[in-house]
């Protein structure tokens, strides 16, 4: 991914794209802060699935900031935002839709064997292992509270 990300960067750089420049420089900003925290700790550079992560939070910002400008009436800022998930969204698998949601969930609790909301953590966590950065986890946690209570 990493690769994927700086070929994209020199590309945009070449086009002097400076919306797509700026986003993709913000994504490799995350990335690097993050291995430099996992070096703190000893552990190894972040993962395909950690990229997935830290881009999947990126968007959720961006959805948040451009929702703030727009009842700002700053529509020209909400607009920049939009077009930055738009960019980050290139790099990311597609996103699982409700029924897609609603089906893993259902798979994972049951082999899981969950039955209350004490199992909903173990739940969660088969979730992320599997399916990061294809699913709202947030969307996950109300289908998998549905499911347990």
């Amino acid at each position: 991914m990493r690769e994927q990300i700086n070929e994209n960067l020199k590309t945009a750089i070449k086009a002097k794209d400076k919306l797509r420049v700026g986003t993709l420089r913000l994504i490799n900003a995350a990335i690097k802060d993050r291995d430099i925290a996992a070096r703190s700790t000893g552990k190894d550079p972040v993962t395909d699935a950690e990229i997935l992560e830290i881009m999947a939070k990126m968007v959720k910002q961006r959805v948040e900031s451009a929702q703030t400008y727009a009842d700002a009436g700053r529509e020209e800022l909400a607009t920049q935002e939009r077009e930055e998930i738009l960019i980050i969204k290139d790099f990311m698998p597609q996103q699982m839709n409700e029924d897609e949601v609603a089906s893993a969930v259902k798979d994972v609790v049951d082999e899981l064997g969950a039955e209350s909301l004490k199992d909903m953590g173990r739940t969660m966590a088969a979730l992320k292992e599997r399916y990061a950065g294809k699913m709202d986890f947030g969307q996950a946690n109300k289908v998998v509270k549905e499911h347990l209570q």
